[in-house]
Parts: structure tokens; C-alpha cells; sequence
């Protein structure tokens, strides 16, 4: 404990604290412009760390880490794009609340419960980072897979209203991220001889056009179809816009949350934007009026942002004590670690003890800034809703073009952010939930790379598969949340059909 205060007394030295200013800031304005990201964001300033000492060069990095896994809910309430993959699930009731006058609230509920959620993370990340992560290192690619697997069959419960159409929304999520080399072997699928389509869809493009074309699409419409729109009614808000009753009606949605984020995220190669959607599933299966997620109230918003921050603490678990990266943001830290000569994994605790608890400290003082910097900005930021649209649209348009292309550098990301908008406003007329669609996409290359990999160690026996302790817990939850929803279908529809064939009385 000595050694975390030292650290923490360092961290709060006037240098550090610009810093982490600094580091945040600049997050935040990543993370809420779409397109742009975590990983883009500590990718531009590694360099600069190398003129820096090495704890001065990882609080930047980790401020900027928290900053933009933060800001992306920005974008998501206020124009219904998620400005991170992990900001998801935030646009499902973060948007609807904006629409009904309530974004600063929306947004107040989003900054207070993310701070909470990494706050939660990072507690648990100083006192529990060894023991958790030697508890994941036995995973096998078989675990992996069921685990994945029982994600995947979340995309019933993600489908509101019609369970077919939520499995329609999934397949078309599934066959988009077949297109490309596949894994293990490098065949080529679906490429239709196009050398583009060679590398697949990437994720960003394809929430970038699902989400923010798609959106432009549907504003456009309503905009020519009635050109005297009037700019949304604005609530106006005392501090974060919520009362206290409402935010302890959430402690244990906040829990659960901050639970399923950090256990999310010491997985490898998972992420916040599965945690946000899993913890979305979570609460809205846990709650009391499951019917009214997806029209605009806090808990899917509460749910959303406490997971994907409490994923920040959870991926710098593996990658402290094990050397494995969490995330793509932290694979990108691990360059960090070793531009300054530093090998993470368990030798670290013992020769570089106080660097490890400046890392510990450094989360929670720039969680800290993080809540003083969005709430100061937080009026500012409705004002965007006050935008006319005929202006908004095109920057929007721009800035996802951009986003796109800087993704990995090429035209074809940025042309083929106009297939899946098209894509998502087919969706949107049919009424399909874009939901599945995303969580299917982001699944299937985790399903596939991890399936083949547990065959061969299986050497073709997937019955091996059910051998694995909690590997046949997960599979066999699958099972059951594919049956259930199933069988209540069948119910109501039965019962539906019972009342109708019988005789009124009288």
C-alpha cells in the first residue's frame, strides 16, 4: 500500500496532472468524432513518449486510453453514432433519449457511470491483477469458442418485438464477416475476384456506414419530406441531470455492468463494444419493464457505458501480469511498454514495482479528470442538437469519410461505408434491429478462428468440446437461451390462437 501512495503522490505532481489533461482531452475529442478511436489515438502519440521518461510516456497513453473509450458516447446520444466500437450499445437508449428532449441527461448518466464503472475496474485491477489473469491463462481456444458462441446466441434477446427478424439482422451480420481470407487456412470467400474484398470488411467502416449513413439517410428523408422541422425541445438540467433516487435505483445494474465489462476484458482479443452489448443484454434480461430498452431510459445507457469503461481496467489485467494485450488499444500500449525497454508480465511486479502502481495510479486520477472534463463540456456538447441539419449532415458525411479511410489508409473503407449505410436504411425500412447485425460481425472471426483451432487440438472431435468444464457450462447455456425464447414464442402464439377460437359469451 506504500508503494501505491508513493506512486499516487508522484501522479499528482503539477506535471503529470497537465499531462493526464492533456491525454484526456485529446481522447475524448478521438472517441466522439466517428471514425476516429482509442487505438488511432495512442498510435499518433507513441512516438512522442519515447522522448519521455517511462512514466510520464504510459500516464499519456493511459489517459488517452480513458479519454476515448469515454468520448464515444457523445456521438452516440447525440447523433445516434457510436463515435468508438465500444459505445454501441449507449445509441440504443442514449438516442432515443436525445430525440425526447432528455440528452443532457442522457449524456450526465453517461459520464457519471462510466467514471464508476473505471473506477470500479481499476479497484479491481490493483488489488486483483495476478490471480485473475493466471485464472484466464487456462483458457484454451475451446473456452474461447463457447464462450463466443453463448454471446452469439444473445442476438434473441437483442431482437425486440420479432425474434426472426433479430436472427435475420444476425445472418446478415455473419455473412458480411465471412467476405475476405478466412482464418487459419487463407482461403479466399466471397471475394468475387475483387482484391479489395480480399481483407474483409473492417469493423470500423462497417459500424461507421451502419450506424452514421445510415442515420444521414433516414435525416435526409425526414428532412425533404417535411422541410420546416422544428430542432428538438431541450430539458434543461441541474448538475448531471439525474436525481439521486434514479442513480441508486441503478447500484446493482452498475454492478453487474462493471462486472461483465472487466471480466470482458481480461479475455483477449474480445473488447468493450461485446462487454457494452452483453451488459445491455444483461440489464434488460434483469429488468422489470424489459419492453421499454430501446425506447430511451437510463438503465441501457447506465448499462452500456459501465461496462465498455470497466473493459479498459479489465484488458490492462492481462497485459500487466501476463505480457498478453487485452484489446487492439492495448496491444498498442504493449509498444509503449517496450520502446522504454519494459517487459510486462509478473517479473514487472517484482523488478518495476513502483512503475507497475504509478500505471494504477495513473487510471484513477485520469478517471478523475475525465468526470471533471465531460462535465464541464456536458452543456456544451447538447448544443450540437441546435445544428440545422441541412449544415450538420454534410460534416457528419465528411468526418466519416475520413474516419474510414484513416482506418487503415485505403479508398475502398471509405467507398464502402455507402454499402453498409444502404444496407442499414434496408434495414431500417424492413424493421430489422441493426443490434444482431453488429454483434454477429463482431463474433464470427472470434467463433471461427477459435473453432478450428479447438478442432485441431481435438483433432477433429467437437464431442472433446463438452469435456471442458467451462466450456460445456457455456455451451449448454447456449443451448438453453436459444430453446427459451423458442418456447415462449410457441406459447404465446398457441395462446393467441386458443383465444381467438373461442366463442364470446353471450
Amino acid at each position: 500500500m506504500d508503494i501505491f501512495l508513493n506512486a499516487l503522490w508522484d501522479i499528482l505532481q503539477p506535471a503529470s496532472v497537465m499531462l493526464m489533461f492533456l491525454g484526456v482531452a485529446v481522447g475524448i475529442v478521438f472517441g466522439s468524432i466517428p471514425g476516429l478511436s482509442a487505438a488511432m489515438a495512442i498510435a499518433l502519440f507513441l512516438p512522442i513518449t519515447f522522448t519521455m521518461g517511462p512514466n510520464a510516456g504510459m500516464t499519456l497513453l493511459v489517459s488517452l486510453y480513458i479519454g476515448a473509450i469515454s468520448g464515444g458516447l457523445i456521438s452516440a446520444v447525440l447523433l445516434n453514432i457510436p463515435g468508438t466500437p465500444s459505445s454501441i450499445a449507449t445509441c440504443f437508449d442514449g438516442a432515443p433519449m436525445a430525440r425526447q428532449g432528455e440528452a443532457g441527461k442522457a449524456l450526465g448518466v453517461g459520464i457519471v457511470f462510466s467514471f464508476l464503472g473505471g473506477l470500479l475496474a481499476f479497484t479491481a485491477l490493483i488489488f486483483i491483477a495476478p490471480p485473475l489473469a493466471k485464472f484466464t491463462l487456462r483458457f484454451s481456444p475451446i473456452e474461447y469458442f463457447a464462450i463466443t458462441v453463448f454471446a452469439l446466441t444473445m442476438i434473441a434477446s437483442l431482437a425486440s418485438g420479432s425474434m426472426v427478424k433479430g436472427l435475420l439482422s444476425g445472418m446478415i451480420g455473419l455473412l458480411l464477416a465471412t467476405v475476405g481470407v478466412s482464418p487459419i487456412d487463407g482461403a479466399r470467400r466471397f471475394t468475387l475476384d475483387i482484391d479489395n474484398l480480399t481483407s474483409g470488411f473492417d469493423l470500423l467502416p462497417y459500424l461507421i456506414g451502419l450506424f452514421a449513413i445510415t442515420e444521414v439517410l433516414i435525416a435526409a428523408e425526414q428532412f425533404s419530406a417535411d422541410k420546416h422541422v422544428e430542432p428538438l425541445a431541450l430539458k434543461k438540467i441541474k448538475g448531471f441531470g439525474f436525481t439521486l433516487a434514479e442513480f441508486f435505483a441503478q447500484k446493482w445494474n452498475l454492478l453487474r455492468s462493471s462486472l461483465i465489462g472487466l471480466f470482458i476484458g481480461i479475455l483477449p482479443g474480445i473488447g468493450g463494444s461485446t462487454s457494452s452489448i452483453l451488459a445491455y443484454i444483461a440489464a434488460k434480461k434483469q429488468s422489470k419493464y424489459p419492453e421499454k430498452f430501446g425506447t430511451g431510459i437510463m438503465d441501457g445507457v447506465v448499462a452500456s457505458e459501465s461496462a465498455n469503461n470497466a473493459t479498459i481496467g479489465g484488458a490492462l489485467i492481462p497485459l500487466l501480469a501476463l505480457g498478453i494485450p487485452g484489446d487492439g488499444v492495448t496491444a498498442m500500449m504493449l509498444g509503449g511498454f517496450l520502446i522504454h525497454g519494459l517487459t510486462p508480465g509478473p517479473l514487472l511486479f517484482k523488478t518495476s514495482a513502483e512503475f507497475v502502481y504509478g500505471i494504477f495510479a495513473a487510471c484513477l486520477v485520469a478517471n478523475m479528470i475525465m468526470l471533471i472534463l465531460e462535465f464541464f463540456g456536458l452543456r456544451i456538447y447538447i448544443k450540437l442538437l441546435k445544428v440545422p441539419k441541412y449544415i450538420l449532415l454534410p460534416i457528419i458525411v465528411v468526418m466519416c469519410v475520413v474516419g474510414a479511410f484513416s482506418v487503415n489508409n485505403r479508398m475502398f473503407d471509405a467507398e464502402s461505408i455507402l454499402l453498409f449505410g444502404l444496407i442499414g436504411y434496408l434495414m431500417y425500412k424492413a424493421k430489422l434491429p441493426l443490434a444482431p447485425a453488429v454483434l454477429s460481425f463482431i463474433l464470427c472471426p472470434l467463433i471461427e478462428t477459435n473453432l478450428r483451432r479447438g478442432l485441431m487440438l481435438t483433432e477433429g472431435s467437437f464431442l472433446a468440446f463438452f469435456a471442458k468444464p467451462i466450456a460445456l457450462f457455456f455451451l449448454v447455456t447456449a443451448i438453453v437461451a436459444l430453446i427459451v425464447p423458442l418456447v415462449r414464442t410457441f406459447r404465446s402464439h398457441r395462446a393467441k390462437a386458443a383465444g381467438t377460437t373461442k366463442t364470446p359469451v353471450g
